[in-house]
Parts: structure tokens; C-alpha cells; sequence
């Protein structure tokens, strides 16, 4: 299998160690110029220099053809981002997430991720067991309380040029990525500015589902 491991610290290094051993084809993305080096350095030409939560460092990785992806940075948003666009993005069908800090696991939870890991041998455990419940459809949801919401913000929205502060979103709901073509996914704040074509994938309950639509798009 041809494997994509975002994040060459402890976890993700040890990970590539095991799997190159069982005969995988490994690709490390790290950010850190130094850390790559070592990589490289102990285990071959497979550290890819890079952020891996943006498009073109996956794109260099070959994110198209991986069978798995794991996202085990220190950085929860940047796990986050390159599993969604994993999925959502480059189709790749089975992909494991790295939750640093365990307030974050909601969020994840929301998103789809049913599979997350801290620990070296969890990682080559699913991988070699092909773990498929990594992430599953966006739609399906481990609560059925909440549901994912995506939407195509039109070019004469009302939103447009807006920050996330001044949208007047339903209650319990939560924008949770914004995607843009040929640029990094983005986990929004309070001050990220709202794009004609952006994608807004959110988590909300489905009463709330034509309040955000108002909200998000200026359609009933």
C-alpha cells in the first residue's frame, strides 16, 4: 500500500519505521527542514518537505493514489484539515487522525472521524488491519442530533466579505471548515472572512439546517 504520513515527529517517524519494514511505500510530509533531513537520513529519500494541510505539498505527495493517509501532527487543525481533504478532496478511502488535545475529540467526533489514535503501534495496527472507519460520508454523523451541513457560497450572498462574527447563525451550530480551490483548507475563527465560492462544511442540528442555509447563502 502506498501510505502518507503527515507529521515526522515521534509518532509519525515510528510509524514509517514499522511500515517501510513490512514492505509499504512510505511517504512522510514534515514541515520542519531539520526533522525531514533525519528522516531521510535513517530511512531513505521518503520525507516530503512541506505543510501537509496545504494542497500542493499533498498534491506533491501524491495524496491522489495513497490507500491511507495519517494525519498525526501536534497541531489538532492541521490533523483536521488534511483528513477532510483526504476524503473530500483526493477520494482516499481510509484515513486516520492524531487528536492531541481531548477537547478537540468533539469536534472530530462531528466531523465522522469513528477512528483516532495517539499511539505508534495503533497507527500500524489499523493500516495493516485496513481500518475503513477512519472517516465515513460526510452526511453520517455519530450523533443523530447533529448533522453536516455543506454549502456553496454564492457570489452576490449577503455573507460575502462578512467575518464569522457578524453571520447570524442558528443555534447550535458550529462552521467547522472552509474550503477554497488551490488553497489550504482553513478551520474558521471568529475573524475569517467569508469568500464568493467558498465551501462551508458545518455541524448543526436539522431544525436549524434552513436557518443556515438563510444564513450562509440568502436562500430560503
Amino acid at each position: 500500500m502506498y501510505i502518507i504520513i503527515v507529521g515526522g515527529g515521534k509518532v509519525g517517524r515510528g510509524a514509517a519505521r514499522d511500515l517501510i519494514d513490512m514492505g509499504h511505500e512510505v511517504c512522510v510530509v514534515e514541515r520542519d527542514a531539520n526533522t525531514a533531513w533525519s528522516i531521510n537520513n535513517e530511512l531513505g529519500e521518503v520525507a516530503l518537505l512541506g505543510d501537509g494541510a496545504e494542497i500542493h505539498v499533498q498534491r506533491a505527495a501524491g495524496m491522489n493514489r495513497a490507500d491511507v493517509v495519517v494525519a498525526c501532527t501536534g497541531r489538532d487543525q492541521a490533523n483536521l484539515a488534511v483528513a477532510q481533504t483526504a476524503q473530500t478532496r483526493f477520494n482516499v478511502d481510509k484515513v486516520i487522525a492524531r487528536i492531541n488535545d481531548p477537547r478537540n475529540e468533539r469536534i472530530f467526533q462531528a466531523l465522522g472521524f469513528n477512528y483516532t489514535i495517539s499511539a505508534t503501534t495503533a497507527i500500524v495496527n489499523a493500516i495493516e488491519q485496513e481500518v475503513s472507519a477512519g472517516l465515513t460520508r460526510l452526511t453520517q454523523l455519530r450523533s443523530t442530533a447533529f448533522v453536516l451541513a455543506e454549502h456553496v457560497i454564492p457570489s452576490l450572498a449577503p455573507c460575502v466579505g462578512c467575518t464569522v462574527r457578524d453571520l447570524d447563525l442558528p443555534p447550535h451550530t458550529v462552521l467547522a471548515l472552509i474550503l477554497r480551490e488551490d488553497d489550504e483548507p482553513e478551520i474558521p475563527g471568529p475573524n475569517s472572512t467569508i469568500h464568493a465560492a467558498d465551501v462551508i462544511i458545518a455541524v448543526t442540528q436539522p431544525e436549524h439546517e434552513h436557518a443556515l442555509r438563510l444564513a450562509l447563502t440568502g436562500e430560503s
